[in-house]
């Protein structure tokens, strides 16, 4: 009998097993079964896309404490045990949540950045530094769709929230943040160190306030305003911004 008809176990021959899988690679064969993802790891992908999908609408609805894994089990219709097998606590799924878009997103305004240098010949300026590092931000959320936005309004409960928020912002935010700060003092060589961090601190609450999507702009303009609208924040933020910067430097 032909060993290729055996191949997942190397079965029914007195060839060597080396042996067996070297020539079995040689035909392209054991390459296929290595790569092939079973049914069962690509079943458990989904359910955990699933899942992660689930917690991210009620954490950003309901936040870390009002939300339980009972709750996300109902949501994806699993028994809530299966949430215990794979996540600790609560906060392990929070926090694996939050790292799945978090990295994505950081990536992105780090390439922008990067490319945004290299196509001005190091010639910065501050409203183009902005325009790197919130435009892309809101790109995301403008053409990600529904999931993109939940994990924006999740961001900005995370970015304000001293307890436990501080670390993952740190851990997952830091890098992009400081090349932001490099390219600004690129900018703005004059300004001191402390006014480009208040700048900062300024940018991101505009950014935070943005991403909660509180729907108080709504009301207090009579529904001229609508914090849904990313595309109008980045049509006005990052240049409003950039005067801010100038003004606090050539004050100081």
């Amino acid at each position: 009998m032909d060993t290729i008809l055996c191949v997942n176990i190397f079965c029914a021959t007195d060839e060597p097993l080396d042996a067996s899988r070297a020539r079995l690679e040689g035909r392209g064969v054991t390459q296929a079964v290595k790569t092939k993802p079973s049914r069962k790891a690509e079943q458990r992908a989904a359910t955990m896309e699933q899942i992660y999908d689930a917690a991210e609408e009620l954490f950003s609805q309901h936040g870390l404490h009002g939300t339980t894994l009972k709750d996300v089990a109902k949501q994806v219709g699993v028994h809530h045990t299966l949430l215990n097998y794979y996540f600790d606590d609560k906060k392990a799924l929070f926090d694996a949540v939050f790292a799945r878009r978090a990295g994505v997103t950081s990536g992105r305004r780090m390439a922008a950045l990067n490319d945004y240098e290299k196509s001005v010949g190091g010639k910065v300026t501050v409203e183009g530094a902005l325009h790197a590092f919130l435009d892309t931000d809101l790109d995301t959320y403008i053409t990600g769709g529904e999931g993109w936005r939940n994990y924006a309004r999740l961001s900005a409960q995370v970015a304000n929230t001293p307890e436990w928020g501080a670390a993952l912002m740190d851990e997952h935010f830091d890098p992009v943040v400081l090349r932001l700060i490099e390219l600004l003092k690129q900018a703005l060589p004059d300004c001191s160190d402390e006014d480009i961090f208040w700048g900062y601190h300024f940018v991101t609450g505009a950014l935070v306030l943005t991403l909660a999507r509180t729907g108080r702009i709504d009301k207090l303009s009579g529904g001229l305003c609508k914090s849904e609208d990313f595309g109008a924040v980045k049509g006005r933020m990052a240049r409003f911004l950039a005067a801010g910067f100038i003004e606090i430097c050539s004050k100081r």
